[in-house]
């Protein structure tokens, strides 16, 4: 039985893909960039924004730094609450927690959204811990996130900590910070995704997802 889970935020606990590629579709169009399909966008969540505007738009770093402030005018007034928590997550976290387990917010997104995010759908009491990126763009690779989260808690790294996560990201981040990983595929992944990234276990829902962590329940098929 896993005793410490981190779980990924977007993609994860909730659906955030109206509000991100919103406030995408908003940032681009500063830089003469129109993009009318959406689902072209939902590559951009999961990783750090930064990133994202430098793969998939060409961005140098600077001009992608200077469009993540652009995106937040966007993200931060509107695009944060054009969200839902995905079904059974508020169900699982409370079974989780009756079951003895340590429940900690391990996200790539600036831990001031993701804490607001948190109150607002009511499942800020299920953890003892939010871990995201600075305001300042730094600390946006999964595994410091992970391993910020992990140090301030004051908890190892070891067999009894899973991460739960829906892209490659999170999966990649586990393995660097030492830990296994169980890949969700209701979020913006796919299992090809998960799997050549190397998650220990993947799940299909919020069932599956207990299933692992308490029974010890290997599912990859």
């Amino acid at each position: 039985m896993y005793q410490t889970i981190l779980f990924d935020l977007d993609g994860t606990l909730t659906d955030p893909g109206i509000g991100i590629t919103n406030s995408v579709q908003y940032a681009l169009k500063r830089y003469g960039i129109a993009v009318n399909d959406r689902t072209e966008l939902y590559k951009f969540i999961g990783p750090p924004l930064i990133e994202s505007f430098m793969c998939f738009y060409g961005f140098s770093r600077e001009k992608a730094k200077e469009a993540v402030g652009v995106y937040r005018e966007y993200y931060g007034e509107k695009g944060i609450f054009e969200n839902r928590v995905y079904e059974g997550i508020p169900e699982l976290l409370e079974g989780l927690k009756e079951a003895g387990c340590r429940l900690l917010v391990a996200t790539s997104k600036p831990e001031f959204f993701a804490e607001k995010i948190l109150r607002h759908y009511d499942l800020e009491k299920y953890f003892l811990f939010t871990a995201g990126s600075t305001m300042e763009k730094t600390r946006t690779r999964k595994s410091e996130v992970i391993r910020y989260a992990l140090t301030s808690c004051g908890i190892k790294a070891d067999d009894a900590v899973v991460m739960v996560g829906d892209r490659e990201h999170d999966i990649i981040g586990a393995k660097e910070a030492g830990l296994s990983s169980i890949g969700v595929l209701f979020g913006y992944g796919t299992r090809e995704e998960l799997e050549q990234a190397g998650a220990d276990h993947i799940a299909a829902d919020t069932k599956e997802i207990r299933a692992i962590i308490t029974d010890g329940v290997k599912l990859t098929e």
